[in-house]
């Protein structure tokens, strides 16, 4: 029976287009199946912020940061707290790609034309000792042209290969099943879904207008994860983080929805670590969604007071960008899905980043003058629009008033004003004086010694209650669905393995469907700018090794 590709690829994300684009340099050809519109090309990553892990990188270093392979192995390490016999190959992923991020990945882009902004970000810092969770040193690059500058150079690599006769696309084809011939898994068949004209993001159809049936030497499963499935999010959901929340925002749209994971585990395939999960705390209700309950993540400075539903302020080291999962496992101790930041315009203004493309146009269309002209703006005004039309936004001259609004966006009114005063007025009472015992305002100072902090991240600590920075500001946020950190179990070369531990025939897999390389290269938590990098890691290592095994 003849084949009608050598690869297929099942899932047009980053991780398929790098593993396309890598098996198209191979002289292989591939059919690149998704279930979404073309115009949906990209994924997920077109959405992101763009951001990278590297280590020792020339931004660093033009920046003071001292950065190593072997501290960046450590932070890893801390960080996934592997401790399961099945963590044998996320273990051996992770070695890979910190090897990787410390070697050709940033010149391996740069040859493909992707360019970074030149402050480098600080992300997930963590706040216990040296060994434990976080990034000891700033290593969140970001993209310039964020996630669509990122999605570029291979989607400019597919469209070539699409020009010599060596791809064929396949949209709106969406995967049923897996099957097997010669003991192989060679056969890929579905659903035609009907042609849509759906924006990019937004719901398209699932009426089926017909059947396929491809063949293939290999297959490639690039589909992502399972954060639009709200479900499945909770049925998965680890017990060590309390119970699901009974309210979740979603950070991706409702097709990423985990589908494929389960038809490539009834085709044979080992998925592990299905209750490793990295989901957000800092969501808010997008004020112009695109997709059903589309949330949006706020990248915090480390300034804003965070407070439980009833007003306590987060146990140390829950300040605002220091520990996402110790947060999220806090908060499902409460009672409540919500927590409250309370800050004002001064801060606001300095430390407020909103992640996606979307929301960040001077860096998503590479403008110089935009990044200068929101540098020297009060609000920068994606952040503004969503003062003035933001949903969990409250924004007042006086706390009396703002208590009053903060209770008016919940079910009960949970916050007395007085206790509110007078935790803010404790903290600003710590501003006095260059010394502190206040580990919060001890870390604010701390991330002012950091050059890229004190530019454009931190402000100057001052009083909240200070008139002269004012108004007040209230932002409830909302738990933000994300990403699996576990997927389908897969060895260096990116083969699938069965629960016995040999490879499927046939079957490699890559991106968040196999947990970013291993199932499950971030053990427990991941570290800031590495959800791209794993895609592209894995899907080139996937389209590389099946370009050697086809004849």
């Amino acid at each position: 029976m003849a084949y009608d590709a050598d690869v297929i690829v099942i899932g047009a994300g980053l991780a398929g287009l790098a593993a396309t684009a890598e098996l198209v340099d191979a002289g292989r050809t591939v059919i690149l199946l998704d279930q979404e519109p073309e115009q949906s090309i990209g994924g997920q990553a077109h959405w992101s912020f763009g951001g990278l892990f590297f280590v020792d990188s020339p931004e660093q270093r033009r920046m003071r940061i001292k950065d190593s392979h072997a501290l960046a192995l450590q932070d890893w390490m801390g960080t996934a707290a592997f401790d399961r016999p099945e963590d044998h190959w996320p273990r051996k992923w992770a070695e890979a790609y910190v090897d990787f991020a410390a070697g050709e990945k940033r010149s391996w882009l740069h040859r493909q034309g992707v360019r970074f902004f030149p402050v480098v970000g600080w992300a997930e810092r963590g706040g216990y000792d040296a060994g434990g969770h976080g990034n000891s040193v700033p290593r969140f690059h970001i993209t310039w042209g964020t996630g669509p500058g990122l999605v570029a150079p291979f989607e400019r690599r597919v469209r070539a290969g699409v020009a010599k006769g060596l791809v064929r696309l396949a949209f709106r084809h969406r995967v049923t099943g897996l099957g097997r011939s010669a003991g192989a898994v060679d056969t890929v068949t579905g659903e035609i879904l009907e042609p849509s004209a759906a924006e990019r993001g937004e719901a398209s159809s699932r009426e089926a207008t017909g059947s396929f049936e491809f063949r293939a030497q290999a297959v490639i499963v690039t589909s992502g994860g399972i954060g639009g499935n709200h479900d499945l999010v909770r049925a998965n959901w680890p017990e060590r983080l309390g119970s699901p929340p009974r309210r979740m925002i979603s950070g991706v749209p409702a097709h990423v929805d985990g589908r494929m994971i389960g038809i490539a585990e009834d085709a044979g395939a080992h998925h592990i670590n299905r209750d490793r999960m990295w989901h957000y705390t800092e969501g808010i209700q997008n004020w112009s969604p695109i997709w059903e309950n589309h949330g949006i993540r706020i990248l915090p400075g480390p300034s804003s007071l965070w407070l439980d539903a009833r007003g306590n302020r987060l146990p140390v080291p829950l300040f605002p960008g220091f520990d996402t999962l110790g947060t999220l496992e806090h908060i499902m101790g409460t009672g409540y899905d919500h927590t409250w930041f309370v800050l004002d315009q001064k801060i606001i203004g300095k430390e407020f980043a909103l992640s996606g493309s979307e929301q960040n146009p001077d860096l998503t269309g590479k403008s110089v003058r935009g990044v200068f002209e929101r540098a020297r703006t009060e609000v920068p005004g994606p952040v503004k629009a969503f003062m003035d039309h933001g949903a969990d936004f409250v924004v007042e001259k006086d706390l009396g008033a703002l208590v009053r609004g903060m209770n008016a966006l919940t079910e009960e009114p949970l916050i007395d004003e007085a206790a509110l005063r007078r935790v803010i007025t404790e903290r600003d009472r710590e501003i006095a004086n260059p010394f502190t015992k206040d580990l919060q305002v001890t870390a604010m100072r701390g991330a002012r010694a950091y050059l890229g902090d004190k530019l454009i991240r931190t402000a100057a600590p001052h009083r909240i209650l200070d008139p002269k920075a004012g108004p007040l500001i209230a932002v409830r946020l909302n738990i933000l669905t994300r990403k699996s950190l576990g997927g389908l179990e897969t060895d260096l070369s990116a083969r699938v393995l069965t629960e016995g531990g040999t490879p499927l025939p046939g079957v490699y897999a890559a991106g968040e469907a196999a947990g970013f390389g291993g199932g499950g290269v971030h053990g427990y938590r991941s570290l800031e700018g590495t959800f791209l990098g794993g895609c592209l890691f894995s899907g080139r290592a996937a389209g590389r090794a099946a370009a050697r095994a086809v004849d």
